[in-house]
């Protein structure tokens, strides 16, 4: 196993992921994590999620076809698991 690092549960069951491991994971202020919890193993796991940004180039037309299929794009993304 890696890196281990002991850390105190808030009374709203909160814990905060330590720096060590956010930079290891990759974890930033904003991103979503998926919690887990392994009953054989009785494991909690915190994974990152990664998805693609949606980013339109400002300084250009964009038209609304384009909008609407940036939109259908993340809401698909959001949907799948």
């Amino acid at each position: 196993m890696g890196e281990r690092e002991v850390v105190k549960v808030t009374r709203n069951y909160q814990v905060t992921i330590p720096a060590s491991v956010r930079k290891k994971a990759g974890i930033k202020e904003g991103d979503l994590v998926e919690v887990s919890y392994d009953e054989g193993k009785g494991i909690i796991k915190i994974s990152p999620i990664r998805r693609k940004r949606l980013t339109i180039r400002i300084g250009r037309r964009v038209s609304v076809e384009e909008i609407e299929r940036a939109v259908e794009e993340a809401l698909d993304e959001a949907t799948s698991p």
